[in-house]
């Protein structure tokens, strides 16, 4: 038995302290409402998992200091663009040595950093690994059977960490191609966007997997120019989160898409991480000579920059290619 802190109160946090504690660990989950926290507490979380009650054992609390102390590995649930400012909050509790496990999926805005390079610089003292893979926070709370792949520089890390977070309804594969595991992540929810929003645009079923297809290649074109393991982004975290992500209203991202093809208001709803990525994730094919056209088109869709119509007849009017090209 082992002592696990869970940073982040949302719906994908209490999803794994769930995990840890049905695991046989003690847990302790930092939220910044003392609400959240009492809830969690007191076995729900209203707010990101209604009408779920579970068992009662994460001792939640609104210091981060508490949340970190006695644990044996640290698990930040928080949004990318959120992490720099909780990790720099959480790092003058961090011993030496403790292992931090990613478990957001995307780019840091601006710095265009992947978010074990933004871990590395901020706690530069914490071996660090990624949590990834197709799981739905609702899926994984209840205890269905889930996948996920636990990535680190070091196997031997992937390895232990994935034996302390196992259970007999969420098994961890592990990796030590971390890099390929961060941009799998990050990039498929661009392309549920992507996807969502042609769906909403009524542009067919046929159309939508012509898209999350040659998506995938730009996936893969992108992790390569990363050095990212051809066989990582053919996994869990690669093609198994992108068919997850790309078929499925419970996927915040295939959401927002399917609600900006359909013309609804985009403000207030849920957070999807692949909206602050798309513009980041253009950039970056551009500045490594990557082709990525569903990508760039995305990101000016969202940037106002497109319309979906204009998308469209921009891709379906690229020169003819191979299509291993």
């Amino acid at each position: 038995m082992s002592r696990l802190a869970i940073l982040g109160g949302g719906a994908w946090g209490t999803a794994l302290a769930l995990t840890a504690l049905r695991a046989g660990h003690g847990v302790s989950q930092w939220a910044r409402e003392a609400e959240a926290a009492n809830a969690i507490s007191a076995g729900g979380n209203p707010r990101y998992l209604p009408g779920m009650a579970f068992e009662a054992g994460i001792e939640a609390t609104t210091d981060i200091g508490t949340a970190v102390s006695g644990a044996e590995a640290v698990l930040a649930v928080v949004p990318a663009q959120s992490l720099r400012v909780v990790l720099a909050q959480a790092a003058p509790s961090l011993s030496s040595g403790l292992p931090l496990v990613l478990c957001a999926k995307g780019i840091e805005g601006g710095t265009g950093k992947l978010l074990s390079e933004v871990a590395a610089e901020i706690c530069p003292a914490n071996p660090c690994a990624t949590l990834s893979g197709p799981s739905f926070a609702t899926d994984v709370a209840r205890g269905m059977p889930t996948a996920v792949v636990i990535a680190a520089r070091s196997g031997a890390i992937a390895t232990d960490l994935a034996a302390l977070l196992s259970t007999r309804a969420f098994r961890c594969y592990s990796t030590s191609d971390q890099t390929g595991v961060e941009i799998g992540g990050a990039l498929k929810n661009v392309l549920a966007i992507a996807a969502g929003a042609t769906l909403g645009a009524g542009l067919g079923a046929s159309a939508q997997a012509a898209l999350v297809t040659r998506g995938f290649v730009e996936l893969r074109r992108i992790g390569a120019a990363f050095g990212a393991q051809p066989e990582t982004l053919m996994g869990l975290s690669g093609l198994g989160d992108l068919l997850l992500t790309c078929a499925s209203a419970q996927s915040r991202n295939f959401a927002y898409g399917l609600a900006l093809g359909r013309g609804e208001a985009l403000a207030g709803r849920p957070l999807a991480e692949g909206v602050a990525t798309a513009g980041i994730a253009a950039r970056i094919a551009v500045e490594k000579g990557v082709e990525a056209p569903i990508i760039a088109a995305t990101a000016h869709i969202l940037a106002g920059r497109l319309t979906i119509a204009e998308a469209v007849e921009s891709l379906m009017s690229r020169p003819l290619k191979s299509e291993t090209d």
